[in-house]
């Protein structure tokens, strides 16, 4: 086979959308669109950047590249190995697989213990809810880890399956914020009052994406093989097209959930986080049925993403800690997320927003690289300068959100321009480029 059929391309692109889309992609726009408003498109727009085209133009990136850590290598081998390694633990056992066995317990099983709920008290001097969450982290990571096993057969099973039922229940949502609206968008609340296109960018990094695209590649690659086609040539290309139909699916998803967030803004529903507005919709859409499709949709969602995460970890420390196989890493990854996912989702959020500043702009730095790389390949230190100036400016970001701010360097970031909106590390990057391509040796030049 030379290439796929629209049928078999459309397959591949829900296989990566389903990876793509988990529990943050749900929370973070229905939010995003009840603090806005009536800015939710300038929002929106900000939130597309990160959560959208960076993660598909890393896709394109990594392909083109010939893998992450053979991109990651332009800057310095042991950079691409920390680099690399840092990026699998926390889309990995560290802070995303947890989180979605957490979110989805959240949503689709937790309201059962909670509140006036019928299953309440305790079982052997545990609380109810707290040996509910223990079994399903249990169910939950035994189905991810069956269906991960065969990472080559993930388009038979999410992209035909589990993908379609997700985009089905997720538009039963959005179709009756149509025909039964709840309220006109409300005015632009705080943080989004202040350049809400900057506010959205920076939500995007929530959904973790960009980090996941880095390393998704690899199993659309094993996945597209799978049908036939050998030729690297095919398989970067339609690994990119892949990309383009999982972009647009996500931000046509995201659009929906920001009007049906913007929606219940404007009807007074009130709300801490994206879960909660969505659960306020659902049940004020369709009753008690609501419930039950809400959580549906966040177990399907967390589950895609579980499984693609587990694989992508799994092959990964197969080929660069091969003292286990890709089985042997699959249950020690099932085995430790489950441990780390009763720790709650409040904690593992709170967790990962310093892990994810001081990652983030090393990793939207390094694909715009890539993009760019025939424009600045024969300047022979533009790589090592900008990731530096790049991470220097994360580091320092994250140890500020980790509540431990670097003397001497936290205030001179603060004074960086664009430092009020969190993108002075994007300047400092912009130096590091500059200063790179002044300091390369001119005999670099290509013939």
């Amino acid at each position: 086979m030379n290439a796929f059929s629209f049928k078999e391309r459309c397959l591949i692109g829900l296989t990566l959308f389903s990876m793509f889309f988990g529990a943050g992609n749900l929370i973070f726009p229905p939010f995003l669109g009840y603090l806005a408003g009536e800015s939710t498109l300038s929002a929106m727009s900000g939130f597309a950047i990160t959560a959208v085209a960076f993660p598909i133009l890393g896709v394109i990136a990594v392909a083109r590249s010939g893998g992450l850590e053979t991109l990651a290598g332009r800057v310095h081998p042991v950079f691409a190995f920390i680099f690399t390694l840092l990026i699998y633990l926390s889309i990995g056992p560290c802070l995303a697989i947890p989180r979605t066995a957490s979110t989805s317990f959240e949503m689709a099983v937790a309201p059962l213990f909670s509140g006036d709920a019928i299953f309440t008290g305790t079982v052997m001097g545990f609380e109810a809810a707290t040996v509910a969450q223990a079994v399903y982290s249990v169910v939950f990571f035994t189905i991810a880890f069956l269906i991960a096993l065969n990472p080559e057969k993930l388009t038979q099973r999410l992209g035909k399956i589990l993908s379609p039922s997700l985009i089905t229940l997720i538009a039963i949502l959005f179709i009756a914020s149509l025909v039964n609206p709840l309220g006109d968008y409300a005015a632009v609340r705080a943080p989004y009052d202040q350049v809400p296109l900057f506010k959205g960018f920076i939500e995007g990094y929530q959904t973790m994406d960009t980090l996941a695209a880095l390393n998704f590649g690899l199993i659309i690659a094993m996945n597209i093989k799978a049908f036939g086609i050998k030729d690297e040539k095919t398989v970067v290309s339609e690994t990119v097209k892949a990309g383009l139909i999982a972009g647009l699916l996500l931000i046509t998803i995201y659009s929906a959930l920001a009007h049906i967030g913007a929606e219940a803004g404007g009807a007074g529903f009130v709300g801490e986080n994206g879960a909660q507005i969505l659960t306020s919709v659902a049940t004020a859409q369709f009753g008690p049925l609501g419930l039950s499709i809400l959580g549906a949709i966040f177990f399907i969602a967390c589950l895609n993403t579980c499984v693609g995460l587990l694989s992508c970890c799994s092959n990964y420390f197969k080929v660069t800690f091969p003292v286990m196989g890709y089985r042997g890493w699959l249950v020690l990854f099932a085995v430790s997320s489950m441990i780390i996912s009763n720790a709650g989702l409040t904690m593992i959020l709170k967790l990962s927003i310093p892990v994810l500043v001081g990652i983030y702009p090393l990793a939207l730095v390094i694909i715009v690289l890539a993009l760019i790389d025939p424009l600045i390949s024969r300047f022979k230190r533009v790589y090592p300068m900008t990731m530096l100036f790049t991470g220097i400016a994360a580091v320092g970001q994250a140890f500020n959100y980790a509540g431990f701010p670097i003397p001497v360097l936290d205030p001179f970031l603060k004074s960086v321009p664009l430092a009020s909106i969190g993108l002075e590390w994007a300047i400092i990057a912009l130096a590091g480029l500059v200063i790179g391509a002044i300091v390369s040796p001119r005999q670099a030049k290509a013939a």
